[in-house]
């Protein structure tokens, strides 16, 4: 929840050199490549094994493919990208479902030398026809499930066309360096907008390089891919197997809301490594736990489970532990960060006994900074402010936003010269040098992972003819119910239906408010401001 801001004391010289110490995370990388580089390296090495398995789908002949096999139908993608104009600097659009032609295209793409972005194709056609304009993308690549889907004027490539695969299958000169783009992926925007996170190829090598140094996978690992691909905890997801010579595994489209189809694909596939949202996780151990015991034999593949996206519970922890961990050995890692700083900035390995009561969000990882700030200065162990960031993985910035981007991305005020990205979220440092998160500043929530600005519901409600004002409201009953409720003053004779059928064109389906409530006035604080905790509690059984 958002916190009230107040006056924290500041952080003593005793204090600041503790805060230096807990930020000594200076690493050397492989600063000087891309990640196009890294991965050729795997796919000559490990030719032979399997790289992909995604047994929904029959494009390739079979449910799997090889280093090889992938490596000849990216190499051809790119080819005929580079034939388009695609090259460093540009952004090439995807939407298509988890299948073989994501990781084709998302591969190929970054071969080719552009950035990647990827797009919902359940969104709403405007919101897509937005992502595709700001972001100036002349090229969109789709496939058989998703080809009808975009009103689009620029090249539209079919990557289930045979057609595409006819040219080289030799490894396209690099032409990208480490500072050019990796891909672009689009949050939710307070203004109305979503908006576009730039990241270059140093910063993703950087994240992954430290993923690999803390969590090590090798060529018996199997990393399951079920995070939408819009969300940026899909980008080591997508990655990170590649360059270790391990497999990857797709989710079968919408498994990962069916803990059976993850169950199911853990066991049949022999997952060993995967990620949950806090709120999907708990849901998925409560279908554990009312199965037999048995089942959990069946997942004894699994090393190490990720969690990020929602703040995670020490019940969360508990409940793991005593349903999965205990059972099998598998392990739970707490990770944070926003999508401008490179999927995550910080980590905490939860511990395999019940006792703890709190889970922070753990300690920066390799090249990474961290500073909680009041005031313009940093505040004492213990006390709280605003978490910002510094370091090899902050974004390049918004795209085509720079006044955004000049208000988000600041000159640090406690270390000349640094650039810092401005969270928003209330933290504080732990004696131990781990940090936990306390919530937001602002109005911004996250429902299962993803990033909702709430003024971007409300400024699209407040389009539509008749709507005077608009509050838009999270009101969560339990771990897994969790509802946005949008509070509407209107002239008389408001279409509801209407309305919502506007929301339905403008907002993606995890936006869309799950009640809309009709108020004569909005509620005030003295300042004028929306009174938020005034708002009457909606009355959720018996509607529509």
């Amino acid at each position: 929840m958002p916190m009230t801001p107040h006056p924290s004391r500041v952080a003593s010289e005793a204090d600041l050199a503790r805060i230096a110490q807990f930020n000594r995370t200076e690493t050397s990388f492989p600063d000087d490549v891309t990640i196009q580089a890294l991965i050729e390296t795997q796919m000559t090495k490990h030719a032979l094994r399997t790289a992909v398995i995604c047994d929904h789908d029959s494009t390739l002949g079979g449910p799997s493919c090889s280093y090889a096999e992938l490596n000849a139908k990216v190499n051809q993608l790119a080819h005929a990208l580079r034939a388009e104009g695609v090259g460093p600097g540009q952004v090439v659009a995807l939407m298509v479902e988890r299948s073989f032609a994501m990781i084709i295209g998302v591969l190929g793409i970054i071969k080719a030398g552009a950035a990647y972005l990827p797009v919902a194709p359940d969104n709403p056609p405007d919101r897509i026809d937005y992502l595709l304009t700001n972001a100036g993308v002349k090229v969109l690549l789709v496939h058989g499930g998703t080809a009808g889907r975009a009103r689009f004027a620029g090249r539209i490539i079919n990557l289930d066309g045979a057609e595409v695969y006819r040219g080289s299958i030799v490894n396209p000169a690099i032409l990208t360096t480490p500072e050019d783009l990796a891909y672009v992926i689009y949050t939710s925007g307070s203004t109305g907008k979503p908006k576009g996170v730039m990241i270059e190829h140093r910063s993703l090598v950087n994240r992954l390089h430290w993923m690999q140094y803390a969590y090590p996978i090798g060529a018996g690992d199997v990393i399951l891919q079920k995070t939408p691909y819009y969300f940026d905890v899909s980008v080591w997801e997508l990655f990170w197997w590649a360059l270790e010579g391990a497999q990857l595994c797709f989710l079968r489209p919408g498994g990962e809301r069916n803990p059976l189809a993850i169950v199911d694909t853990i066991q049949r596939h022999r997952v060993t490594v995967l990620h949950f949202v806090p709120s999907m996780l708990n849901v998925f151990l409560e279908y554990l736990d009312a199965k037999p015991a048995s089942l959990l034999n069946g997942l004894a593949s699994v090393r190490r489970v990720f969690a990020s996206g929602e703040a995670l519970t020490p019940s969360h922890v508990r409940k793991f532990n005593d349903i999965w961990g205990k059972r099998t050995g598998a392990r739970l890692t707490n990770l944070y960060g926003p999508t401008e700083a490179t999927v995550d900035v910080s980590y905490f390995d939860c511990p395999a006994h019940n006792e703890f009561d709190v889970i922070p969000i753990g300690r920066p990882i390799h090249n990474i900074r961290l500073y909680v700030i009041r005031d313009g200065q940093q505040v004492a162990i213990g006390e709280t402010g605003e978490l910002c960031i510094a370091g090899v993985g902050l974004a390049r910035g918004y795209l085509n936003n720079a006044a955004l981007t000049a208000e988000k991305f600041t000159d640090s005020p406690v270390t000349p010269g640094e650039r810092i990205y401005r969270t928003g979220d209330i933290a504080r440092w732990l004696p131990d040098g781990t940090i936990e998160y306390l919530g937001r500043e602002d109005h911004q929530v996250k429902i299962r992972g993803l990033r909702i600005e709430l003024g971007e519901i409300e400024s699209t409600i407040r389009e539509y003819p008749g709507i005077t004002d608009c509050v838009a409201v999270v009101k969560q009953y339990s771990e897994s119910i969790i509802l946005i409720v949008a509070y509407l003053v209107s002239k008389s004779g408001l279409d509801l239906n209407g309305l919502k059928e506007h929301v339905k064109r403008h907002l993606p389906d995890y936006m869309i408010p799950h009640r809309f409530e009709q108020i004569d006035a909005m509620p005030l604080t003295p300042s004028g401001k929306a009174d938020r905790k005034a708002l009457p509690e909606p009355v959720i059984q018996g509607r529509p």
